[in-house]
């Protein structure tokens, strides 16, 4: 869209780049945004109906079978790095375990079906499975250990609501009126008031006159998919400036980075080559639809199959975006920690590949 139109102008060698960089920053924008409020509004209607103990059940750190449901719920969405953070959220608000929420964070964009599928066509099925391994393992040893060493009180307050919801009372409305002991402010209460608490529960309330001259308050609940609209939309507004600011960073690198760059650094020449790749991932925005054809092109051109594995793990575990998106979520310590964990998993998937292939 935008390449066609820049080629047209006089920008010499930088006008094709520019144009890829506006394309995938607008790609990027439309793309992310709708699945940011199609996967926030799918968590809100989970949410709604189903129960929070029935999640903090499933997903539950007690056991062992709380991190492979964890990790069998992240292999089965076909989620890139940044779209796993709404089911996240929803995950973290519901008092999901802690250790299998992480696991879900780390195997959502590595284990989907599209990259599995992808790595089997591309590379076949041995290194599909010792890449599956791995990618497995240690996200579930990353979240156990995470979970041990008390990690959760890294997340900021504000992903579970600035209030308690304790109550209705509580909950809505800064009203400086207790609620009557016997009923809350969802009930229709007895005797009419001169000043209604108006937003109480979202909800609207009117004065209805009896056919015997009494008055009777009734309390109009907002219709349900309406209350979880607003808090999908809500929700996008909070990240919107940091989904901005990672998609800029990504399309820019996207579009200014070319090919023959990362072989020069990341070539089997270079001793520090699956650290490199591991690093160059990250910034590298690549969904798991491009990253194996982009992997499997470089390795044509002459990239260990190491880096070709930790570059494909930096790119599609972690992103400048979703770590943007993440530090809406969690303090620096626990962005650290994703980070080394990521890297961690790159370096070592490159090392044993490196040693077996």
């Amino acid at each position: 869209m935008f390449s066609q139109y820049i080629e047209t102008l006089p920008l010499g060698e930088w006008g094709p780049m520019l144009g890829e960089a506006l394309d995938m920053f607008l790609f990027l924008g439309v793309e992310l945004t709708a699945l940011f409020l199609i996967i926030s509004f799918i968590v809100g209607v989970i949410q709604e109906f189903l129960p929070a103990h029935k999640i903090q059940s499933i997903l539950s750190s007690k056991s062992g079978k709380g991190y492979f449901s964890a990790a069998l719920l992240g292999g089965v969405t076909p989620f890139c790095s940044c779209s796993t953070i709404p089911m996240l959220t929803g995950l973290l608000k519901a008092k999901a375990g802690f250790g299998p929420t992480l696991t879900f964070l780390f195997t959502s964009p590595l284990l989907n079906p599209i990259i599995i599928g992808l790595f089997w066509a591309t590379f076949g099925l041995e290194v599909t499975v010792m890449y599956a391994s791995i990618a497995l393992l240690v996200s579930v040893g990353a979240g156990f250990f995470l979970e041990k060493m008390n990690f959760d009180r890294f997340i900021r307050p504000e992903v579970f609501g600035d209030k308690p919801v304790s109550s209705c009372a509580t909950s809505c409305g800064d009203t400086k009126e207790e609620a009557p002991a016997a009923t809350s402010c969802c009930d229709s209460a007895p005797e009419p008031k001169a000043e209604s608490n108006s937003g109480c529960c979202d909800a609207t309330e009117g004065v209805q006159v009896n056919a015997d001259g009494t008055a009777t308050i009734q309390v109009v609940q907002p219709n349900r998919w309406v209350r979880i609209w607003k808090d999908t939309w809500n929700q996008f507004l909070k990240v919107l400036p940091y989904l901005l600011i990672g998609i800029a960073i990504g399309a820019f690198t996207y579009g200014f980075m070319p090919a023959d760059l990362i072989v020069k650094y990341a070539g089997p020449e270079n001793p520090l080559a699956i650290p490199v790749a591991a690093v160059i991932g990250v910034p590298l925005y690549v969904r798991a639809e491009a990253v194996i054809p982009l992997s499997a092109a470089l390795a044509a051109k002459g990239m260990g199959m190491g880096a070709v594995m930790a570059l494909i793990i930096g790119s599609a575990g972690a992103s400048l975006t979703e770590v943007i998106l993440l530090k809406s979520m969690f303090k620096k310590q626990m962005i650290f920690a994703f980070l080394t964990v990521i890297f961690g998993m790159a370096i070592l998937a490159g090392v044993l590949f490196n040693m077996f292939f």
